[in-house]
C-alpha cells in the first residue's frame, strides 16, 4: 500500500513540475510545401498567437515534404493540420484554418484575458 501512495504523489509532482513548465501553449502546424493554402494557414496561426495568445505561444511551422518522419510520428493524415501540444491535453485541427472562433473551441484555448 506504501508504494501506491509513493506512486500517487510521484505522479501528482510530476503533474506539477509539468504545469509549471509549460505556461506556455506549445502549436505545431503542419503543412505541405510552399502552397497558398499551406501560407494561409501559416498566416492565420501566427495571427492568433499574435492577437489572442501574445507572449504564450510557441509556434512550430513543419512542411511534411521536408520532414516526412514527423508526419508519420504525428499521424498527420491531411493539411493544415494544427495540434496543441501543451498544456495537455492534446487537440487537433484538420482543414480550413480560417474560423478562429471554431478553432478556439476545437483546440480548448484560453487566451489571458480569458482567464482574468
Amino acid at each position: 500500500m506504501r508504494t501506491n501512495k509513493t506512486s500517487h504523489a510521484t505522479r501528482a509532482s510530476e503533474k506539477a513540475l509539468t504545469t509549471r513548465l509549460t505556461d506556455k501553449y506549445v502549436l505545431r502546424l503542419f503543412v505541405a510545401g510552399a502552397t497558398a493554402r499551406s501560407r494561409q494557414a501559416i498566416l492565420r496561426v501566427r495571427q492568433l498567437c499574435e492577437a489572442e495568445l501574445k507572449d504564450n505561444c510557441t509556434l512550430e511551422v513543419i512542411d511534411i515534404y521536408q520532414q516526412p518522419g514527423l508526419a508519420r510520428e504525428n499521424q498527420i493524415v491531411a493539411t493544415p493540420t494544427l495540434i496543441k501540444e501543451l498544456p495537455r491535453p492534446i487537440r487537433r485541427f484538420i482543414g480550413n484554418l480560417a474560423n478562429t472562433d471554431g478553432l478556439f473551441a476545437e483546440l480548448a484555448l484560453i487566451t489571458k484575458d480569458q482567464t482574468a
